[in-house]
């Protein structure tokens, strides 16, 4: 009896480490099979965000990579880049900081091309309106209508949206007497929350990121002869051109990708330049 209870319980034994030794198989060829998904890193301005997180998810769908995304003021992410960062594609907000770039070999040769345009609003807290924003000119009291608040932008010397910005003031005449009233902020969508919280009176930002933020409406647009031309240039980060890097980078490209970037809001190239 003493024999049988022993066989017994061996073969117990044996059960649960085949059982075990199955589970770990299996998981190990889960970990193997997630290994194999390939990924691209996304370094991309702020402004970009729900375009891109459509973009990618489509792309995603279709190909099996994985796109990360990581979004910030333009300055920032081309700082990191030059740090090291392990980005695979960047996206900047305007072509100083691809510029930078690309000066110091930090690029793919000639991987390099404009994704998108896009518009200067001037916002304030409130739903959306039907009515059609008025152009910003010279005349303009942008200190009346601040009424002593804060004017959100967006780093005036660092960050596009806040460079387009301080340029379109200067250039209408208007930033000598609000200058003391600006708020800084990191990101564009940084400062567009500024006024949707009512934390400051005005603000500007992207038209599409208007566009997207249901507190704010949009008072008035800025000329496009007033600043330099709103432009996305995409580029690949030097020594990262995997296929999936290119890949997605030629979607980007693409008919399909062009119609969603004019439905969310975003200029083409030639209408971002005037043509």
């Amino acid at each position: 009896m003493q024999i049988i209870r022993k066989g017994r319980r061996f073969g117990s034994r044996l059960i649960l480490l085949l059982g075990a030794f199955l589970m770990s198989f299996n998981a190990l060829g889960q970990m193997a099979a997630t290994a194999r998904v390939e990924s691209v890193t996304v370094f991309a301005a702020a402004s970009l965000k729900n375009v891109l997180e459509d973009l990618a998810g489509t792309f995603e769908k279709r190909t099996g990579y994985q796109i990360v995304l990581s979004f910030a003021g333009s300055s920032a992410l081309a700082r990191q880049i030059e740090y090291g960062a392990p980005a695979d594609i960047f996206i900047s907000a305007n072509r100083d900081w691809m510029d930078q770039l690309e000066s110091g070999r930090y690029l793919e040769p000639d991987s390099r091309f404009n994704f998108a345009g896009n518009r200067l609003a001037l916002i304030r807290a409130g739903a959306p309106s039907d009515t059609n924003p008025a152009e910003i000119t010279s005349k303009f009291d942008l200190a009346g209508a601040l009424d002593g608040g804060q004017l959100a932008m967006a780093l005036v010397e660092a960050v596009p949206a806040g460079i387009y910005g301080k340029a379109a003031l200067e250039h209408l005449g208007l930033w000598q007497g609000v200058q003391g009233q600006v708020a800084q902020s990191n990101n564009v969508r940084s400062a567009m929350a500024l006024v949707a919280l009512g934390a400051a009176s005005l603000g500007i930002v992207y038209e599409t990121d208007a566009a997207v933020e249901p507190n704010v409406t949009v008072l008035g647009r800025f000329p496009q002869d007033s600043h330099p031309p709103i432009l996305y240039p995409a580029a690949v980060v030097d020594g990262r051109g995997s296929k999936a890097a290119k890949d997605f980078m030629s979607y980007l490209q693409s008919l399909e990708a062009q119609a969603l970037l004019k439905a969310h809001g975003f200029l083409t190239v030639a209408g971002a330049v005037g043509g």
